[in-house]
């Protein structure tokens, strides 16, 4: 780790002393928001999971009727008893903030309030099994937007956590580091100068008192030898 490319100064070194405080005190509050994704990141991935779990089981259930009515029906009447649904969905988006982080929040309204709406054919040219696919759709809508919000929200967190760990890993092993060895270079290069100065003071010192006794002793000499 190399340290900072800085003049050695008193000022200098005040300044860097308050960079270190400031940035002890980021990591500080950075790790505990990385704790604190984290332990959401995983709350929110087990449910995440267990809710797939149960769109997943849905959807086979809702492939196996419609293959099932795939085999009995003509795919041109299938495709012409869904061509023009009854049933229409307003979907809106709104967010809510979790750790700094702004994920979506998905919410729907259908057009009708009647159950039978969802079905948009007649029974007549068509199986029951095709009304269990339909019916199970309908049922599973509000899950695949609630899996669709948490993949979303799983993904938008996965993506702080890591930004936050990598500002928390430069904090730590590179930013405070350097603070600190160039703190430590520049209190050395400072007690080295001191100790310099004060050689320096003591010499001037000597040399002081030297001249100062040759001085009273030719005044003496002048003095008693005239």
């Amino acid at each position: 780790m190399e340290r900072m490319n800085v003049n050695p100064t008193r000022m200098m070194l005040t300044s860097l002393k308050k960079r270190l405080k400031t940035a002890s005190r980021g990591h500080k509050l950075m790790k505990d928001k990385r704790d604190e994704l984290m332990k959401s990141f995983l709350e929110l991935a087990r449910e995440n999971g267990r809710l797939r779990e149960q769109v997943e089981s849905g959807l086979e259930e809702v492939y196996k009727a419609f293959t099932v009515a795939s085999s009995i029906i003509s795919n041109e009447v299938i495709e012409e008893s869904l061509m023009f649904p009854k049933q229409g969905v307003s979907l809106s988006v709104d967010t809510k903030n979790i750790m700094s982080v702004e994920v979506p929040v998905f919410s729907f309204t259908t057009t009708t309030s009647e159950s039978g709406n969802i079905f948009p054919y007649g029974f007549a040219r068509t199986s029951g099994e095709l009304d269990m696919a339909v019916e199970g759709l309908s049922d599973l809508f509000p899950m695949l937007l609630e899996l669709a919000a948490k993949e979303k929200e799983t993904a938008l967190l996965a993506a702080e956590l890591e930004k936050t760990r990598r500002r928390v890993n430069a904090l730590e092993y590179v930013m405070i580091p350097r603070l600190e060895m160039t703190i430590k270079y520049i209190t050395m290069k400072l007690d080295e100068n001191e100790r310099g100065n004060q050689t320096r003071l003591m010499k001037v010192k000597d040399m002081m008192l030297e001249q100062a006794i040759k001085d009273r002793r030719k005044k003496n000499e002048e003095m008693f030898g005239a």
